[in-house]
């Protein structure tokens, strides 16, 4: 995928965050957790925690995704985030991009 592209998918994500962050009222102390999973997490962890967020990326998308994602929420990226790469994401079959509010449970 192009980078324009990439960055596109990534800014509508955010956008798509933001507008729920202010329909389910997120104060200053919520904040979104996003990770990288695979179809079994995806399934599990939205009907766990509400709101959840998902979309799907091809596999060679989805870093570069993700890594913007996580800058435009002034998120940094933790050890194991740095240390993915594409053969680590075909291992686990990453192919979600997810975002939960850890205090949200459902």
């Amino acid at each position: 995928m192009e980078i324009q592209t990439v960055e596109k998918e990534a800014r509508t994500y955010v956008y798509d965050l933001m507008n729920e962050a202010r329909e389910h009222g997120f104060g200053p102390n919520d904040k979104w957790r996003l990770s990288m999973v695979n179809e079994t997490d995806n399934l599990r962890l939205r009907k766990d925690y509400y709101p959840a967020i998902s979309s799907k990326i091809d596999p060679e998308d989805i870093l570069a995704v993700f890594h913007f994602v996580k800058s435009a929420l002034q998120q940094p990226l933790s050890k194991d985030e740095l240390e993915l790469n594409e053969h680590t994401i075909q291992q686990r079959e990453l192919q979600y991009i997810l975002a939960i509010n850890p205090n949200r449970f459902r």
